[in-house]
């Protein structure tokens, strides 16, 4: 076989690396290409049925609650049974982690004052029926119940919110509120009770009240009605003064979200310090509430409502801080 030229193996050398390098940079373009795509983040949907009691960032849930689906709470044992009372406890608190209402529970207490429980003191958990006790000091006092906002959620349920004024005299604590829902044949479909986020309602304020119903896919009518609320006795040392400060409230442009956050003014060191948001849209409407509690003492708080409804038009603050 004859000898292939020197020149022409040169030429072939050369050929073969060009084509390599040409290959390379093929290739490697293809991975520049793809390491530099930008993908535009979507703006997640709220989740409607989210709202919970808001733990700042440390909270909202709450749940934001929406919000957030409702915390899990402990049944009653097939028979009755005590509780001890701890710290910041109140009959409508005790009344929801137990599942029962707050009218069979101190009907099931004639004795135990509910608006001056005592740390230790033993409470009757009820099961079932409960002759309510006819008590003139237990009968709600006359407060304005508003009209009942409810909105359906993504998982299949609805929030309801309502709002209780205090335009008596006293200040009040263990408030709650019968919501029925009716269908539109106007038969009823289920009863709760609603609580609020704070446990006082002071002279001239209001307190938003919620209550989340599971498995409603139907169009329904709500109507509420006052349950319980009762006075605060004159020199109750139980809370304290608290103002909030520096508050900074910005509005998302759709109007679906409102971060609030500011600073907490106050001298004694409690035990519960609670900031709660409600936020209305434009004819009033409650459209969303959520709730952030001191869990280390902090002053600073920072929480955000996310809307069920309309657009977020205003937010209202309320503050409670509890030994």
């Amino acid at each position: 076989m004859a000898e292939t030229p020197v020149f022409l193996m040169e030429l072939f050398r050369k050929a073969l690396t060009r084509g390599t390098l040409f290959l390379g940079f093929f290739f490697l373009g293809l991975t520049a290409c793809t390491l530099n795509v930008d993908v535009e983040p979507l703006r997640a949907p709220t989740l409607a049925g989210s709202l919970q009691p808001y733990q700042s960032p440390i909270p909202s849930v709450t749940p934001l609650l929406p919000t957030p689906a409702p915390t899990e709470t402990p049944l009653p044992t097939p028979t009755p049974h005590l509780y001890q009372i701890t710290s910041g406890d109140t009959m409508g608190r005790i009344a929801l982690e137990f599942g029962i209402t707050t009218n069979d529970l101190i009907a099931a207490n004639p004795d135990v004052p509910p608006s001056s429980m005592s740390v230790g003191q033993e409470l009757l958990i009820p099961d079932g029926e409960v002759i309510p006790v006819p008590l003139s000091t237990l009968e709600p006092l006359a407060l304005k119940v508003s009209q009942t906002f409810c909105y359906p959620t993504l998982s299949g349920g609805i929030w309801c919110f309502l709002s209780v004024l205090n335009e008596s005299n006293e200040v009040v604590e263990s408030v709650s509120a019968g919501i029925n829902l009716y269908d539109a044949n106007g038969q009823l479909l289920v009863q709760q009770t609603a609580f609020p986020l704070l446990d006082r309602l002071s002279v001239g304020e209001r307190s938003t009240l919620l209550t989340y119903f599971a498995d409603i896919d139907v169009d329904i009518t709500a109507h509420a009605m006052l349950l319980t609320a009762l006075p605060v006795l004159a020199g109750d040392s139980r809370y304290f003064s608290a103002s909030v400060q520096n508050v900074l409230t910005e509005i998302s442009w759709d109007g679906n979200l409102t971060e609030i956050s500011g600073e907490i003014a106050m001298e004694e060191n409690v035990s519960r310090l609670w900031v709660v948001a409600t936020a209305y849209d434009d004819d009033g409407n409650i459209v969303g509430a959520r709730r952030w509690e001191s869990l280390s003492g902090e002053r600073n708080f920072q929480l955000t409502v996310a809307s069920l409804g309309h657009a977020i038009e205003r937010v209202e603050l309320y503050i409670e801080a509890k030994r």
